[in-house]
């Protein structure tokens, strides 16, 4: 059984009063992710990151890391995903697979804060997409997005009683809620979604947007550039270097979406004002 919360005993202290009395928090546990590559008969294990995660869908973040990191590039190259003992978790390549270690320059932990922290050059992480999310005519009117959070806010189930998770929700053009995926981490969050959107071949995400549910770094534009989404949302605020990752990719990037507001920081194009 997966636990993505668990209850500590606390005390909790008022200008009132003090109570001793139950918290529940977020889980936080390691996941080594590893690949097995190779011709039968000379197959090879290598570990390829180590990093602080919620429990839950772990096949789909690791799926989504290998995708995102550019260490594969279709579902066809996954031949099967072992299951999770002892907080690691293997993806077995198909022998004709080629997978690419070169761009991740990284250290070998990774925290749940911040997957980018560990590279050594900023290079190292503008990754090749096979995807061209400029390219994708998706236009959406204000309104659509002012109902995002609203949306996001119904599905949060583990952030509802810890609130200590991140989220990364997946719309598609029509305003749907496709899925949410939470972690406490918020690369890990967004890297479930785009595994799991690999694992089911809906790739590229041309027609979708992605909501955040904190600030927007630098590597989550990223990761929504190597799957192909044309506009990313968040409630907190990007970086500057997201925003010009995202001004050189023809994204949209918006920021600050709450309480029926939000500022545009790239391609503002895609956002058609209405009332």
């Amino acid at each position: 059984m997966i636990h993505s919360a668990e209850q500590f005993q606390v005390r909790k202290v008022t200008q009132k009063e003090i109570v001793d009395t139950g918290d529940m928090l977020a889980v936080e546990e390691p996941l080594e992710i590893r690949i097995v590559s190779g011709p039968q008969g000379s197959r090879q294990v290598k570990t390829v990151s180590i990093t602080m995660r919620t429990p839950g869908n772990d096949d789909e973040l690791a799926a989504g890391f290998l995708f995102t990191e550019g260490i594969i590039t279709k579902s066809e190259e996954i031949q099967s995903i072992g299951s999770k003992e002892n907080n690691v978790i293997s993806i077995e390549l198909d022998e004709n697979a080629a997978p690419s270690l070169k761009t991740l320059d990284r250290h070998f932990y990774t925290t749940s804060s911040c997957g980018v922290c560990g590279k050594t050059s900023l290079d190292a992480v503008k990754m090749k997409s096979i995807y061209t999310p400029g390219e994708s005519k998706l236009v959406v009117p204000s309104s659509f997005l002012n109902t995002l959070q609203q949306k996001l806010q119904g599905h949060q189930k583990v952030f509802d009683i810890t609130g200590g998770l991140h989220a990364s929700a997946l719309f598609d053009g029509n305003g749907e809620l496709i899925m949410v995926r939470e972690d406490v981490g918020r690369h890990n969050a967004l890297d479930k979604v785009i595994g799991a959107s690999l694992l089911s071949n809906k790739l590229p995400l041309d027609n979708h947007v992605l909501l955040l549910s904190g600030r927007i770094s630098f590597e989550l534009v990223q990761k929504a550039f190597m799957a192909g989404i044309p506009i990313v949302a968040a409630i907190g605020a990007p970086s500057t270097l997201a925003v010009t990752m995202a001004e050189e990719c023809g994204m949209t990037l918006v920021g600050f979406l709450r309480d029926n507001r939000f500022t545009v920081y790239a391609g503002k194009q895609r956002i058609e004002q209405n009332s």
